[in-house]
Formats: C-alpha cells, structure tokens, sequence
C-alpha cells in the first residue's frame, strides 16, 4: 500500500521565459549568481517538505549546466546542510553518478553524511546520462558497455567497503589496496574508516531500460529502485521485470515492492486549468530531456523540433495529454489524482513509495505551493504505516 511520498529535484533554477517559443535549451546560460540561487531554492523545497511529512527529497548530481536545468554537483555536501534546516525529512541521493567518482572516495563521503546527519542521507548510485559530464571526468559514457562494466565494479568496490571491517578488492579497473609497503609491512587488504553507522547501507539505483543483466546486479546488493521520468511510461513493464529478478534472486517480493514510482503532477480547479498551466513547463521538460532521450517516442524530427523555436505541432511532438494518458504525468484535481493513485495501488500491492515532482522549469513558488496542496488534500488517503 502506498504510505510514502517524495519527490525529485534535479536543481533546475528559475528560468523565466518558458515554453516551446522561449529560449531553446542550447541557447540558455545564466550568470553564477542566479546559478547559485538554487541553493536558496533547494533549502525552501526542503523546509516545505519537511514541515509537511514528506519522506524523501530526492536531488541529482549533476555538473556544467550553465543552461540552468540540473545545477547541484555535490549532493552530499548538500543533504548534510539540509538536515541542519529540517528535523525528519530525509535527502536522497538520486544520484550519485559512481564513473565520477573513486568509489572509496564516494564511500567516505557517505559515511560522513550518514554519521553527521544520523542516519537522514539515503544513498543511491547511477551510471550517468550526460557525456558532457561523465566523459569530461575521464569514465567512458558514449560507451553503453564500458560505462556499465565500470559502474557494477565500481558498485562492488563500494558494497565490499561499507559493509567488511576490512576488504580487498582486485578487478578490471581497481586493485585495492595496491601491494606497497606500509610502515614495514606489506598492504594486503583496507578498513574504510568511518564506515555508515546503518547497516545494511539503504541504496536505490534508477530502473530505465529495465534489462535483465542490470536488475540481477540490483538484487545482488538489494538495491532498491526508483521509476521516474521517461522510464514512467514503461512502468508496468519494469515493475514486473524488477519482480521477476527479485524471484530469480530467490526473494518473494509482491508485484512493486522495493520501488519507488514517479509522476509529474500539477493540481488545479480543474483538468482544463492544470494542462494550460503546466504546459509551458512539460515543454521545457521536452526540450531538455528530448534529445538526451528520456522523452520516449520522440522521433528525430521531432526532437529536433523540440531544439528550436516552434513547429512542434507540424512535427507532431506529443503534448503533456498523451503522456497523462500514459500515466507519466499527471494534471488535474486532487480528487483525481487520488483515484489515480488508488488505482495504482490495485495494480502494484507491493508499491509504497511513490515520488511525485513537478516538471522542469516550475518556479519556485509553484512548487511550494504544489507540495503543500498536495500534502494537505492527497496525501492524508495514504497515511503512513508503522
């Protein structure tokens, strides 16, 4: 049964003109000081949150986006300021992008966070999607292959040092430690210190493609994942292939259990309202995700429509009503959105965690308000359990 809500803020910054006819995504750059402001507006986020019992506030890392879309690089620094401004409100890690990282390094990070905040940082790990990033820090990205080989070694190395009082590690691309000298001793194996002080660590990892080969490595570190954005529209299909793996990995897991679903929302009066109102947003969304293809179904030319001013309709870009039909997003009221999230809960008995955020380009103060009606007139259907 659903009793948990989050949402996710990649860090975008207010962005002023919106919409399929504003600024093309390439277009955009900002100066630092309003790139900065999403500080300020992740800490207002955070406080609303928490003031209305949200579970999770989930922030992505992300790096050079000077476009103003996803403007947080260290979400551990962060989640550990954060906590100092909220009394239960949880930061997720959704994610840590492991080929940015020397996985010891991400792993003492982490273990900071979880001590200096008690246990209130959630880790989660991902693969990466931006070659901007990814490729500039040295890993590869462009190659799918040598990303994910990287990725599950990298995940390996960071499980074996949370969880063993001392370890060692031999692979592809870590020999850990190294076999030096060490005051008058040979380095045969390492103690991460500290270590989280919640064991088994809580990690989360973002289900899109949903493959075999990449479920059975999630259940091999019963890493629990989150559904969200363009894999939304291919929930059913991998909430059932994420429960298949579970059974391979010889766990009896109920159809949506360990995941958590995403839905971008937008309450108003009325269905009429809520689509004109969020739809210069759902744009925005389109042409920031498009071309990096998390907009399923977008066809060439109309991703490279959704790269320019206009012609979206000649193009046939879909509009955010094909996708609410999908139940990728949702606008309406919060009648409505309570039906929709019953009926989720019929088709998944398993699923508790779902996490509703609003589209790329809501303002700030649409997004306070956004959370605080949702958790004033839905919410209260799904209480918490336990």
């Amino acid at each position: 049964m659903i009793s948990k809500f989050s949402t996710v803020y990649a860090g975008h910054v207010d962005l002023g003109d919106m919409g399929q006819m504003a600024t093309p995504a390439n277009e955009r750059r900002y100066s630092n000081e309003h790139l900065t402001s999403v500080f300020d507006k992740t800490e207002a986020i955070a406080r609303c949150m928490d003031e209305h019992g949200y579970s999770i506030l989930w922030l992505a890392e992300h790096h050079f986006q000077h476009e103003g879309y996803e403007c947080i690089p260290n979400i551990l620094m962060a989640a550990v300021h954060l906590a100092h401004l909220t009394t239960r409100l949880r930061i997720g890690c959704g994610f840590n992008i492991t080929p940015m990282w020397h996985p010891l390094r991400l792993a003492e990070d982490f273990a900071t966070a979880d001590i200096l905040t008690r246990g209130r940082v959630v880790f989660g790990v991902g693969r990466g999607y931006h070659s901007r990033e990814v490729e500039t820090f040295g890993s590869p990205m462009l190659d799918a292959e040598a990303n994910r080989e990287l990725f599950e070694e990298q995940v390996d190395v960071l499980m074996k040092a949370f969880h063993s009082e001392k370890f060692s590690h031999q692979g592809k691309h870590y020999t850990l430690p190294p076999a030096v000298p060490y005051r008058g001793y040979e380095l045969r194996e390492l103690t991460l210190v500290p270590r989280p002080l919640r064991q088994p660590v809580e990690c989360w990892q973002p289900v899109v493609s949903a493959s075999a080969r990449g479920l059975d490595f999630m259940m091999k570190h019963r890493i629990k994942g989150l559904i969200g954005g363009g894999a939304a529209t291919m929930a059913e299909k991998s909430i059932h292939a994420y429960q298949a793996a579970a059974e391979r990995a010889g766990l009896d897991y109920k159809l949506g259990e360990g995941l958590s679903l995403g839905i971008f929302f937008h309450l108003a009066e009325s269905r009429e309202r809520a689509v004109r109102e969020i739809t210069p947003w759902y744009e925005e969304h389109v042409k920031m995700f498009g071309p990096l293809g998390f907009v399923p179904g977008l066809t060439p030319e109309q991703n490279t429509a959704a790269m320019g001013r206009g012609g979206w309709g000649a193009a046939g870009v879909p509009t955010v009503e094909h996708y609410a039909k999908v139940g990728a997003w949702f606008a309406g009221t919060p009648e409505a959105l309570v039906a929709h999230l019953r009926s989720l809960e019929q088709k998944y008995p398993g699923l508790e965690y779902v996490h509703v955020s609003n589209s790329m380009g809501t303002p700030q103060h649409v997004m306070l308000e956004q959370l605080a009606w949702f958790a004033k007139e839905v919410k209260p259907h799904f209480p918490p359990r336990g």
